[in-house]
Order: structure tokens, then C-alpha cells, then sequence
């Protein structure tokens, strides 16, 4: 912990076609099912950024990693793929599309959630070679009416501006998950993760889409100045969690 008590993660100002990502983290060396977190656990922490839009994302919160698209940087244990699950104050730039779902809000300043089947992850590598219907619209379209049923989503625009310090506060319990900014209850779901989930805070200059008209997008972005967030006096049910 610096000695402020405010950490800053920055990404470098750069070009289209490298990634770059700061994170904090407790679970890359864990496998999935011993994540260390499930309800009932409340999260609150200060947090500000350098743009009300940095291009990519960025957030706080907790999640089950489904990709592990870092194992390629050999920072992360193997993982097979997952289906989604999250909770988290997730940031993303308009280049994002980030919904399954026509009526919820796909980028921008989001409170949300993601829970999802359990299937096997056997099942899950075995479906991989559709993957390449995903470049086709027509396809995507049928294909992320499908995946609606198996993943489950909410979420919300939260109307702050995060260049300005604010109190973040998710409660995150088995049945409900409330998010509180400022003191203020502006987000409440009973969609809720059933765990275990890692805690993760990032930001990166990578973006994902997968609008309604299925035009499937995913890469980087160039940030032309340093990106940053910073946070301050974060705990996790009454504790100061040890971050990798």
C-alpha cells in the first residue's frame, strides 16, 4: 500500500494494435473454484480517473475471469473458458458495446452484474469451433439471441462524472446486489453472480462489441495521453484485501 494510501494505476499513452493494461488482483495464480469470494461481502472505496472517457475500460469490482486472455503473457494459470460471471462499477468507452440485451446500457459509466448457467467447461471448449459464426452478422445475431438464455444480465448508467473523487459502495448478498455512489442508492438487482469470483481493478486500453446488428468487434485503442484511475481507503468486508 503506498504510503498516501491512494494507489494510481496509469497506462502509457500509445498506439492502435498494443495492449496495455494496469491491474490489481487476488486470484491469477488461483484456479477458478478456490477465487476467494462469494456473498455476503460489501465493497466501498474512493475512486476518481484521469478522462470521463478513457478508450477502453476500466472499473472495480469482482469477477470469474472467463477468458484468461492473460495466460498469453504467462501472468495467469491456465484456465478453460467460462460463461460470465461479474459484479462490478465497470467504465467503457463508446467503441464498447457490452450487453447481450437490446434494453440495457452497453458502455458509458455502468453499475452491473452478469450471472450465468453452470455449464461445464468441457462443453464449453467443445462449442469453440462456432466461434468463427461470430464474423458473420447474420449468424451473431441468432447467436446472441442464444446466449441471452444462458447468460443473465443487469445494469445501469451511473450519472457521475469520474474525473471527480466519489464514495463507491456495492453490497453484493445471494439474493440481491445493491450499488450505492455518494451515499446515494441509484442501483439494485436480483441478478446476482453465485461466486466464487476474484477481485479485480484495471484499466486497459482494449475494448469488445457485440451490438444488435452483429457486427462483432473486438481490439485495441490508442490513448494519444496517459490513462489513470486512482482509489483510496478500499475495504472489503472490514478488511484491506491483500492485492497481487
Amino acid at each position: 500500500m503506498p504510503e498516501d494510501g491512494t494507489w494510481r494505476l496509469r497506462i502509457p499513452a500509445g498506439p492502435v494494435g498494443s495492449y496495455r493494461l494496469a491491474q490489481l488482483d487476488d486470484y491469477s495464480k488461483l484456479p477458478r473454484k478456490a477465487f476467494p469470494w462469494r456473498p455476503d461481502i460489501r465493497l466501498s472505496v474512493q475512486m476518481r480517473a484521469s478522462a470521463e472517457q478513457i478508450p477502453g475500460t476500466w472499473g472495480i469490482g469482482f469477477w470469474n475471469n472467463p477468458f484468461s486472455l492473460s495466460i498469453l503473457k504467462r501472468v495467469e494459470m491456465l484456465r478453460l473458458p467460462a460463461l460470465p460471471e461479474s459484479i462490478w462499477y465497470f467504465f467503457a468507452s463508446p467503441q464498447n458495446y457490452l450487453s447481450f440485451r437490446d434494453n440495457l446500457p452497453a458502455w458509458g459509466s455502468l453499475a452491473a452484474t452478469f450471472r450465468s448457467h453452470r455449464w461445464s467447461n468441457f462443453w464449453l471448449t467443445l462449442a469453440a469451433p462456432i466461434l468463427p459464426l461470430l464474423a458473420i452478422p447474420i449468424s451473431a445475431r441468432y447467436l446472441r439471441k442464444l446466449i441471452r438464455k444462458a447468460i443473465h444480465q443487469d445494469s445501469k448508467t451511473i450519472p457521475i462524472n469520474p474525473t471527480e473523487w466519489h464514495d463507491y459502495r456495492l453490497d453484493w448478498c445471494e439474493d440481491q446486489a445493491v450499488f450505492q455512489v455518494d451515499g446515494r442508492r441509484l442501483f439494485e438487482t436480483v441478478i446476482v453472480p453465485q461466486g466464487p469470483l476474484g477481485f479485480v481493478l484495471w484499466v486497459d486500453n482494449q475494448y469488445a462489441a457485440f451490438p444488435p446488428d452483429g457486427r462483432v468487434g473486438f481490439g485495441t485503442l490508442e490513448n494519444q495521453e496517459p490513462a489513470w484511475i486512482e482509489i483510496k481507503n478500499l475495504i472489503i468486508n472490514d478488511q484491506i484485501p491483500y492485492l497481487s
